[in-house]
C-alpha cells in the first residue's frame, strides 16, 4: 500500500495510466494528422516540403532534450555554480566519450522519418500503421543476429502470426466495400451530387434536372457554370488533389520498418558496449544533434533546395502541419515516460490499442474502405503484437509449504481431544532393555555399583565386635 501511495500522480491519477493513455492518443493522432497533412486540399500555393518538417522535428527534440539534460546536470552542482560551468559540464557530457558513435543511428533515424512521410502520403493511415508493425519482426531478427539473443517459442509464433497478418492485409479483395459511401456497390452508398441523384431516379428525370438547375444557380456566383456534374470545380478553386501511389507507399513503409529495427538494435548495442555513465536525455541530445546534419544537407539542401529557394522554407505550413511536427517531436518524450512509469510491454500494448483507434477514425473521417480480409489481418496483427510483448510466464508447480513451527499460537477454549502416547511401543534407546536387565540381576554377589537389594546389610555401618 505504501508503494502505491508514493507512486507519482497528477490530480490523483497515477503517472503510469497518464503516460499510457497519452501515448495511445499520440500514436493514433500522429499518423492521422501526418496523413491528413499530406492529402488535404490546398487552395493555391504548394504543399509543404517534408524535408523541412523532418529538420524542424529534430530541432524541437534537441531543444527539449537540452533543457531537461541541463536541468539534470544542475541538480548535481551547487546552487551558486555559474552558468559557464553548467554549459561546460553539458558540453563535456555530450561531446566527450563515445558520443560520436551515435552519428550512424542518428542518420538512420533521419532517413526513417523521411520514409514515414513518403509512406503516409501514399497509404491510408491505418494501412500504414499495420504495415509498420513489421518493425517488431525486423527488430527481433536483428537482435538475434547482432546481439546474439535467443527467442522462445511463443515469440517465434508471434512473429509468424505478425507476418501472416500483414500478408492478409495486402491481399486484394473483390468484395465490395461495406462502409464506403462513395462506392455505388456499397449498401451505404449515398449520392454526393444532384447529378448522381438524378441518375438513381429512373422515374423522376424531370425532377432531377430541375434540382440540378437550382443547385447550379446557387453556385453560379463563385464558379464557372459548366454542366450538371462537379467536374472542374477543383480547377476553378485552385484546389490540388494529391495522387496516392500504393507501390511507392508500400516500398517506403517496408524500408522504414527495416531501418527502424536496425537502428534500434544498433543503438542498444552502442549503449551496452559503452562504459560512460550518461543519462538518457544526454543520449537524446546526441541523437538530435547528429540528426541535424543529414536532415539539413541531404534533405533541405539536396532534395528540396531548389524549390525551397524559390518558394520559401515555410511554404505550405499551417496549423495542421505544425501539429504534426510537434506530435512527432513529442513522441520520443512520451515513449521515455511510458517506459519509466510503466514498462516496455505496456508501451507495445498501447501501440496495439492505437491501431484500433486509427482504424475507427479512418473509416469515419477518411471514408476508408473496409474489407473482410483487412479486418482479419488487422486482428491477427494486433494479437501477434500482444503475444510478442506479453510477459514470460512459467506455469510450474507451486513451491512446497514449509511449516516453520508446530507451536499453537492461539488459545482455544473449546474441547481439544487428548492423545496419550503409548510409551510401551516407543524405544528411545536401543540399549535401554539391557540396562534394566543389569539393574535387576538375580546374582547375589555381583550387584551393580551403588545398588543394594532390599534386606541386604550392604551399605550399613560396620557392626561392633
Amino acid at each position: 500500500m505504501d508503494a502505491l501511495q508514493k507512486a507519482p500522480a497528477v490530480m490523483g491519477v497515477p503517472m503510469k495510466h497518464i503516460s499510457l493513455i497519452t501515448l495511445t492518443f499520440q500514436n493514433s493522432a500522429l499518423i492521422l494528422i501526418m496523413h491528413y497533412s499530406r492529402i488535404m486540399p490546398i487552395a493555391g500555393g504548394h504543399r509543404y516540403f517534408t524535408s523541412t518538417a523532418v529538420f524542424l522535428n529534430e530541432v524541437i527534440k534537441l531543444a527539449v532534450s537540452l533543457t531537461i539534460a541541463m536541468y539534470d546536470i544542475s541538480r548535481t552542482l551547487p546552487p551558486s555554480t555559474p552558468a559557464t560551468v553548467l554549459f561546460e559540464q553539458l558540453y563535456m557530457s555530450v561531446f566527450s566519450g563515445d558520443g560520436w558513435k551515435l552519428a550512424i543511428p542518428a542518420t538512420l533515424y533521419t532517413l526513417q522519418n523521411s520514409l514515414q512521410y513518403i509512406a503516409v502520403s501514399n497509404l491510408a493511415a491505418v494501412h500504414f500503421q499495420i504495415l509498420y508493425q513489421l518493425k517488431i519482426l525486423t527488430t527481433a531478427l536483428f537482435s538475434v543476429t547482432m546481439l546474439g539473443r535467443s527467442l522462445n517459442s511463443r515469440r517465434w509464433l508471434a512473429l509468424l502470426l505478425l507476418t501472416f497478418g500483414v500478408a492478409i492485409v495486402q491481399l486484394p479483395s473483390n468484395d465490395p466495400s461495406l462502409y464506403s459511401v462513395d462506392d455505388p456497390q456499397s449498401r451505404f452508398y449515398f449520392p454526393r451530387s444532384l447529378h448522381e441523384l438524378g441518375q438513381l431516379s429512373n422515374g423522376a428525370a424531370e425532377v432531377a434536372r430541375e434540382l440540378t438547375k437550382r443547385g447550379l444557380a446557387d453556385l453560379s456566383e463563385g464558379l464557372t457554370k459548366r454542366s450538371a456534374t462537379y467536374e472542374g470545380i477543383e480547377e476553378d478553386l485552385g484546389i490540388k488533389q494529391p495522387v496516392m501511389n500504393y507501390s511507392i507507399g508500400l516500398a517506403a513503409v517496408l524500408a522504414a520498418a527495416t531501418i527502424s529495427g536496425l537502428t534500434g538494435v544498433y543503438f542498444e548495442k552502442v549503449l551496452k558496449e559503452s562504459h560512460a555513465h550518461v543519462t538518457v536525455w544526454t543520449r537524446n541530445v546526441q541523437l538530435s544533434f547528429y540528426s541535424l546534419f543529414p536532415a539539413l544537407i541531404f534533405g533541405v539542401f539536396m532534395k528540396d533546395g531548389e524549390e525551397i529557394a524559390k518558394n520559401g522554407f515555410f511554404e505550405g505550413y499551417n496549423a495542421v502541419v505544425w501539429t504534426a511536427i510537434i506530435f512527432q517531436a513529442g513522441g520520443g518524450v512520451l515513449v521515455a515516460m511510458c517506459i519509466n512509469y510503466a514498462d516496455n510491454i505496456a508501451k507495445n500494448f498501447a501501440t496495439s490499442i492505437s491501431i484500433i483507434f486509427s482504424f475507427l477514425f479512418s473509416v469515419w473521417f477518411f471514408e476508408f474502405q473496409v474489407t473482410l480480409t483487412f479486418v482479419i489481418g488487422t486482428a491477427v496483427v494486433i494479437f501477434a503484437t500482444y503475444l510478442y510483448s506479453g510477459s514470460d510466464r512459467k506455469w510450474n508447480r507451486p513451491p512446497p509449504i514449509n511449516i516453520a513451527s508446530y507451536e499453537k499460537t492461539t488459545i482455544d477454549n473449546g474441547l481439544t481431544p487428548q492423545y496419550e502416547e503409548d510409551r510401551s511401543t516407543l524405544t528411545l534407546d536401543p540399549l535401554e532393555g539391557l540396562k534394566n536387565a543389569g539393574l535387576s540381576t538375580s546374582r547375589p554377589s555381583s550387584p551393580m555399583r551403588h545398588h543394594s537389594r532390599v534386606g541386604s546389610s550392604r551399605g550399613k555401618t560396620k557392626r561392633e565386635d
